[in-house]
C-alpha cells in the first residue's frame, strides 16, 4: 500500500506522520520549540528553529528504503519571514500570526479609509494578524532592508514558503492560495497578487512568491538520500477544513489548537460579511476555487498552557478537565482571553485578559471553568453571526489537540446547543494535508470515512445556565472594550 508524508508546521511545534492510503497512522513525531515574546504583544520565533524541527521530525518518521508517493504541507498562517536571497538566511526573526505590533500602522490605515477597498479585494481587515503590515515593519526597521528589496535582494514567505525554499533541491520560491489569501496582499476575485495592494504597503512585488494551488507541483523535498516529491501545500486552518472533509456548501469545523478558527465552506461565493468575519479562499484543487468564511480567535490552546505552566494549577493539561465544572458553575467568575487583544468579531488589539468576580470563595475548578466557558462564548459570538445570514448550523465538527478534553466538547455542546462531531483523530490539519496530497496524486478519496466519531448532544437542562453565563461574560467583556 503507498504511503505518504505529511509535514503539520504548528505555532509551537512541528510534526510529521507517515500515512497509508486509507489515512491510517503508521508513524509520527513531533517537536516542540519556544516562541519569543520580547515587547507587550510581540510574538517571535527563530526560523531554524522550525527548520531544524521539520527535518528531524521527518528523518525520525522515515524508514531506511521506505517508499513515500508524496508529500503534503500544511502550517501555520501569517506567520512572516524575510531572508536573503544570496545567503538563505532570514534578515530578522519570524514574526507570529499572534504579534500586534503593527496596530498603530493598521488604525493609520483605517483612518485615512482604506479598510472598505482592502476587504473588498482580500476578505480580510486591517489587523497586525496579517502578514503584509510584518513584512513592511522588517522593511521598515531592519538595516538596508528596505533598499535590498528594491534591488530585489530579499524574498518573503510564510512558513510553507520558507520550508519550500530550504528544503527543496530546486530552492523554489512558492506558495499556494490559501496562504497567498491570508497575506493581505493577493485578491481573491482575480487570484493574483494585487498591484495597488502592494503599493499601500510600500512592498516590492519581486519579494512575493508564486501562487500555485493547493495540489501544484512544488518541488522535490530532499534529506539525505531520500527525495520525495512535494504535492500538496495548504494553511493549517484550511487543512482542517479538508481534513474533516467539509467539500460541500454549508460544511463547517472548528480547530481548537493555539488559537481557535471556525471556518465553513461556501463553495464558489465569497460572501461579504461586516461584523468582523473573513472572507478567504478555502482552497484550490485542479482549477475548482473554493472560498470559506472564517472567524478567528486568538487564545485557545494557550489559555489551558497558561493555566498549567503560570498558574500551576494542574502539571498536564489533560488534568484540566478534572477541574472543568459539568454543571457549567463558575460561581460568577468570569475570564476575558485576550493575552494579545481580541480576534473576530471584535478585532481589538489593546484589550488584555484577566479574571473578573473572584473572591474568597473562589475556586481553581471555578477559574478553570471560567477560562475554558471563555473559548466557547468566543465560538458562540462566530455561530451568532452565521446564523443571521441564514447558514444553518446543525452540527459541528472540531478538531485540534484541545478537543481530547471530552469534557470541554460537552461544554462546547451546551454552550451553542448544537450536536458536537469529535473524529477519532482529531489531528485533521495533517490529515488535509495529506489528502491534498493524494488527490494530486490522483487518489480518489470518495470511500474514506471516518467511521467512529465521538458525538456530544446538548443537555437541555443546562440551557439556561449557559445562557445566563454567557450574558454576563458578554456584559464584562463590551465593557472592558469601553475602558
Amino acid at each position: 500500500m503507498k504511503k505518504y508524508l505529511s509535514i503539520d508546521q504548528g505555532t509551537s511545534s512541528s510534526r510529521a506522520i507517515i500515512f497509508d492510503a486509507n489515512l491510517n497512522l503508521i508513524n509520527d513525531s513531533q517537536q516542540e520549540y519556544d516562541l519569543a515574546y520580547p515587547n507587550d504583544g510581540w510574538v517571535e520565533l527563530n526560523p531554524n528553529d522550525v527548520l531544524e524541527t521539520v527535518r528531524d521530525t521527518v528523518v525520525n518518521v522515515l524508514s531506511e528504503g521506505q517508499a513515500i508517493e508524496a508529500c503534503g504541507i500544511t502550517n501555520q498562517r501569517e506567520t512572516t519571514v524575510v531572508w536573503s536571497k544570496e545567503t538563505g538566511d532570514p534578515i530578522y526573526p519570524a514574526i507570529v500570526w499572534q504579534d500586534r505590533r503593527t496596530n498603530e500602522f493598521c488604525n493609520e490605515l483605517k483612518s485615512k479609509g482604506f479598510e472598505k477597498k482592502v476587504k473588498e479585494k482580500t476578505g480580510l481587515v486591517l489587523d497586525p494578524y496579517f502578514s503584509a503590515t510584518k513584512i513592511k515593519w522588517i522593511l521598515d526597521n531592519v538595516d538596508g532592508a528596505k533598499d535590498m528589496a528594491k534591488k530585489g535582494d530579499l524574498l518573503f514567505g510564510t512558513i510553507d514558503t520558507y520550508l519550500i525554499y530550504k528544503l527543496t533541491d530546486e530552492k523554489n520560491h512558492l506558495t499556494d492560495v490559501t496562504n497567498a489569501s491570508r497575506t493581505l496582499l493577493f485578491n481573491i476575485k482575480t487570484m493574483q497578487w494585487d498591484d495597488e495592494l502592494l503599493e499601500l504597503f510600500d512592498i516590492p512585488k519581486s519579494i512575493l512568491p508564486e501562487v500555485l494551488g493547493c495540489d501544484g507541483d512544488f518541488g522535490t523535498l530532499s534529506l539525505g538520500t531520500t527525495n520525495i516529491p512535494i504535492r500538496g501545500v495548504i494553511g493549517d486552518q484550511q487543512a482542517a477544513l479538508v481534513g474533516q472533509g467539509c467539500f460541500k456548501n454549508g460544511d463547517m469545523k472548528s480547530t481548537y489548537g493555539t488559537g481557535c478558527f471556525l471556518m465553513v465552506n461556501t463553495e464558489n461565493k465569497p460572501y461579504e460579511i461586516d461584523e468582523g468575519l473573513l472572507t478567504t479562499v478555502a482552497y484550490k484543487l485542479g482549477d475548482k476555487v473554493h472560498y470559506a468564511i472564517e472567524g478567528s480567535i486568538y487564545s485557545c490552546g494557550n489559555i489551558i498552557q497558561w493555566l498549567r505552566d503560570k498558574m500551576e494549577f494542574f502539571a498536564n493539561s489533560k488534568d484540566s478537565e478534572k477541574f472543568l465544572n459539568p454543571n457549567g458553575n463558575t460561581n460568577n467568575v468570569l475570564f476575558l482571553p485576550a493575552f494579545n487583544g481580541l480576534g473576530a468579531p471584535f478585532w481589538n488589539s489593546e484589550v488584555r485578559g484577566g479574571f473578573y468576580g473572584i473572591t474568597q470563595d473562589s475556586s481553581i475548578n471555578d477559574m478553570v471553568t471560567a477560562a475554558f466557558q471563555s473559548i466557547t462564548f468566543q465560538t458562540k459570538e462566530i455561530t451568532t453571526i452565521l446564523e443571521n445570514y441564514d447558514i444553518e448550523i446543525n452540527k459541528l465538527l472540531v478538531d485540534g489537540g484541545m478537543v481530547n478534553n471530552n469534557r470541554f466538547c460537552q461544554v462546547l455542546s451546551d454552550t451553542l446547543g448544537k450536536d458536537i462531531i469529535q473524529p477519532s483523530n482529531v489531528e485533521s490539519t495533517a490529515i488535509g494535508a495529506c489528502k491534498v496530497a493524494m488527490i494530486a496524486s490522483g487518489v480518489d478519496l470518495t470511500n474514506i470515512t471516518d467511521h467512529s466519531p465521538s458525538i456530544y448532544k446538548p443537555n437541555l437542562d443546562l440551557v439556561k445556565v449557559y445562557e445566563d453565563n454567557h450574558a454576563k461574560w458578554k456584559g464584562y467583556l463590551l465593557n472592558s472594550l469601553k475602558n
